[in-house]
């Protein structure tokens, strides 16, 4: 078991389960309906890629390699810039602070990484020769 990856999607998790209470609860008050829907999309690709990370952490007594490392590094990276940018942008688009809104370049990236991430899971799957 990779116990980085493994503690690092507990503590993703923990913090996907306040980013959702917080956008189900606190963020009514203070975004509109699109923000927070922003907001949310956010928090579900977190948590589903948190717990493909955590799949890697525990796939690691039964397939080694560079590729699922490189998958929870890309899962990681996925989850930074695509649900952090989202995170950002429901804030920015009510605030109008136009310069900002340029941030929204940046989640394309992690989508990408979330699909490598998966690549690269089977590419260590199908390599990997029990």
């Amino acid at each position: 078991m990779h116990k980085s990856f493994l503690l690092i999607a507990a503590v993703l998790g923990a913090i996907s389960v306040a980013l959702g209470a917080f956008g189900a609860h606190g963020l009514k008050k203070i975004l509109p309906p699109e923000s927070i829907l922003t907001f949310e999309t956010g928090v579900r690709y977190q948590f589903y890629h948190t717990f493909a990370l955590l799949a890697v952490a525990i796939l690691f007594d039964k397939v080694q390699g560079r590729f699922l490392l490189w998958s929870g590094y890309s899962f990681l990276a996925g989850i930074i810039l695509f649900s952090g940018s989202l995170y950002a942008l429901a804030f920015i688009q009510e605030s109008g602070n136009v310069g900002l809104r340029k941030l929204g370049i940046i989640t394309p990236f992690g989508g990408l990484f979330f699909i490598a991430g998966w690549l690269l899971l089977a590419a260590a799957v199908w390599k990997n020769n029990p």
